[in-house]
């Protein structure tokens, strides 16, 4: 996941830096308990030689750029999100992991008519990043232009948000979470309504061609895994935040003892998590 939107005003308050790190947890949660799905992605990629340069466009706290590098070692990576304190930490990685001299970041608004110079990449990845765009015809066109002749550009998109809880959810409410997601995508169809898109025809309307769609069911068993009942938390976290509003009393509730960790039903002591969802990548190729 990524962030591609700019933060303005009220953002560089302190809320917003709280609200940023919750979001940085998320998305290294999200590398962490997808990181074989990823490398799956990339595996599939139709590319017969190692790119050069690569794009990450929304790298958010880096789950492709670094799953990339592990791939492809030798290659250089612009990361770009609106994000500063998501490269920061993804600098901080890249430290970690010696790989700094790899990877360059670049704060960026790809909302913005003009685009800073991303150079000439070979590859472009964009994961769970293009639904966020404004105006994605015109940032595929963009995408086109940035591309070098013959390159590749990676659209990897999930179905929604993940989900975790089975249906039977506790104190006899099931479908909580299903009712949870139903009034999120409601409110997302007015800000995101490209969520969920099927990305062919635009890529092919920017120029591209579209040599292969895959979509990869995703089914994680989460007993026994911390991870994943971290990453149920922070989600839905974000999604009781969203939908407080337009929950029921009842289902409000609920969703409050799973989300709080000193309860019984907190979502960090249920051992019948599982994080399911689905991935879909257009691998589409400049010609």
């Amino acid at each position: 996941m990524a962030s591609a939107h700019p933060h303005h005003g009220a953002h560089h308050s302190s809320v917003h830096v709280a609200d940023s790190a919750v979001q940085a947890e998320i998305l290294d949660l999200d590398a962490e308990v997808l990181a074989d799905h990823t490398d799956a992605v990339i595996s599939w990629l139709p590319i017969a030689a190692a790119p050069r340069e690569i794009l990450d466009l929304g790298c958010g706290t880096g789950a492709g750029t670094f799953a990339l590098l592990a791939q492809f070692p030798k290659s250089q990576v612009t990361a770009v999100d609106s994000s500063v304190e998501h490269l920061h930490r993804l600098h901080r990685k890249a430290c970690a992991e010696g790989v700094q001299e790899h990877v360059r970041t670049i704060q960026a608004d790809l909302d913005a008519t003009e685009w800073p110079d991303f150079g000439t990449p070979d590859l472009v990845w964009a994961s769970a990043s293009m639904h966020h765009m404004a105006d994605p015809d015109r940032a595929l066109r963009k995408v086109h232009d940035v591309l070098a002749p013959g390159g590749l550009f990676a659209v990897v998109e999930l179905a929604g948000m993940p989900r975790f809880l089975p249906e039977a959810a506790p104190d006899d409410r099931p479908g909580l979470e299903n009712r949870c997601h139903a009034a999120a995508d409601h409110l997302h169809a007015e800000h995101m309504p490209h969520r969920g898109a099927d990305w062919g025809p635009m890529l092919t309307a920017a120029g591209f061609t579209v040599e292969g769609v895959r979509t990869l069911a995703v089914d994680i068993d989460g007993a026994g895994s911390a991870a994943i009942g971290r990453y149920a938390l922070g989600t839905l976290r974000r999604l009781r935040h969203a939908v407080a509003d337009v929950l029921s009393p009842a289902d409000l509730a609920a969703l409050d003892r799973l989300l709080d960790t000193d309860s019984p039903h907190s979502l960090l002591r249920r051992t019948d998590l599982a994080l399911r969802t689905e991935r879909t990548v257009w691998a589409a190729r400049r010609t």
